[in-house]
This record gives structure tokens, sequence and C-alpha cells, in this order.
């Protein structure tokens, strides 16, 4: 999903929360406007879980713990994009995603999940993405579980919040065409309402959003305000990237649930 933007760009959060870091790692025209780039809105999380307020201990433990320990592999979690996931076998169980990725290699890269972008954000599932050409090396049986990306990038319902309208272009260009396996593991029940108060239940597989009158517009438009997005003005930038996209497996999944869905332009399943 994140194949090498050029130049790559990192987004991390981590530091300080609804700022932007950004590590460019080759040079570009961009650069200026890259360099003057702060991020989006903070977004808190949408439910807090059931237990006792943290103790003076607990506090200092994490203290300690910030001092002498470091991030680990959670350094390099630093590609930050928000979008849209139905439940595969539940489809009008939506909820709205907040990624932080990692590039693995130029074909692999690995995402945790979030509730929101602030410091209180609950983790509420994982995803994996691949190439499009790493898609064709899996088994038919596989590939049940990937869902396709071209619907979310050219609706405009995927974002990378924070950086410039153009990079984020090119960030969108270089994950067209690509695949995701996500699974949740914290669910919300009812589009914009709040969900389960702890993570319940089983692991749900999830989904992409491939024609227009699928995702929840309400999801849509709370994101949008809360993150001052215009989804609309998304679409329209990204139409020039309709002459990239091919068919995609994984499409009409969802067709027979939303029957009065329409095509968006540019997205087609693969025969």
């Amino acid at each position: 999903m994140f194949p090498a933007l050029p130049p790559r760009i990192a987004i991390a959060r981590r530091h300080r929360p609804g700022a932007a870091r950004i590590a460019l790692r080759a040079s570009w025209p961009l650069l200026a406007l890259l360099a003057a780039c702060t991020g989006s809105d903070r977004v808190e999380p949408a439910v807090s879980p059931p237990g006792a307020d943290e103790t003076a201990r607990t506090n200092a433990l994490e203290a300690g713990a910030a001092l002498l320990q470091d991030n680990g592999p959670l350094a390099k979690m630093d590609v930050y994009v928000v979008g849209f996931h139905p439940m595969k076998e539940h489809p009008d169980q939506q909820m709205e995603a907040h990624h932080f990725c990692r590039q693995v290699n130029e074909d692999f890269a690995q995402c945790a999940l979030f509730d929101g972008n602030g410091v209180e954000a609950n983790l509420t599932g994982i995803e994996y993405i691949i190439s499009g050409s790493l898609f064709e090396t899996l088994p038919a049986e596989e590939r049940a579980y990937w869902h396709p990306h071209n619907g979310e990038i050219l609706s405009g319902q995927l974002v990378a919040p924070g950086i410039p309208e153009a990079a984020e272009l090119e960030l969108m260009r270089t994950k067209m065409n690509s695949y995701g396996k996500t699974w949740h593991t914290w669910h919300t029940r009812d589009g914009v309402e709040p969900g389960d108060p702890m993570p319940v239940g089983p692991a749900m597989l999830a989904w992409s959003f491939s024609r227009d009158g699928e995702v929840r517009p309400e999801l849509v438009t709370a994101r949008d305000q809360r993150m001052d997005i215009s989804t609309a003005e998304r679409r329209e930038a990204r139409s020039e990237l309709r002459e990239l996209a091919r068919p995609q497996e994984g499409v009409d999944a969802l067709r027979d649930h939303f029957p009065h869905a329409t095509p968006i332009p540019g997205v087609a399943q693969r025969q």
C-alpha cells in the first residue's frame, strides 16, 4: 500500500499528538511545502474501556519505561491514513479506522488500527497491505480475505491527513491496485454510535467500499467535519488516477447487500 514514494513520506504523531513529523528520504520539489506541513486535528477515541484510574505507581512505571525503553517495531509505524471499514459478513457494521503503518518492503506494509489519533486512542485491529503483483501470487482460497483498495482511493474516502494535497495524491498513486487483509477485534455496532466498551467477541474480517452508496454517509460527514477534510474535493483531485486502475477481485463482494449502490468511475470487478 505504501510502495516507495519519491520521496517516502513518514508522518509520526507519537511525540506530539496532533502534529506531524515528516521525514524525507530523498529530494523532491515539494520539500518546502512538506517541511511546513502540520497535522490534522486530534480525534478522540470513540469509547473509554471500563477500569480503575491509573495509580501513581503505574504512572511512575510508565514514565520509567518511556525513559529506558525505545519504541521497537512501533518506531517505523509512521505513515498515517484514515478510512472506513465494513465487516465483510456484516456490511452494515461499519467504522472509521485510523491506520498507523510501517512499509516493510516495496510490496508489503503492516498497520495498527485505532479509533482515533491521540495518545488515548484504542487499538481496534490490524491490517496487512500488499501490492497487486504480490496478490497475484496468492492461492484462490487466500484471496477471499483480501479487499481491493481502488474504490477507497478514487472515492476520496481514504485520506492522509496533515500533508499537502500534491503529496497525498502521490501517496495515493502508489497505492492504486493494492489489497488489504484486515481484522477488527474491537467493534462498533451502528455507524457513528460508540460501540462496544471493550474488545469482546471474535475478530471480524473487514472489507472495503467499492461503490457509491455503501458507506454510511454520516460516517464520512462526521470524519470530514472533525478533521476539516473534504472527501468530495479529494475525489475530484484523484480523477487523474483512474487511468491507472485495473479491475480488482473483491469489488463485487458487497454488491448483493447494497443493491442500489452505483459504480465509482474507474473501479471494476475483475472477471
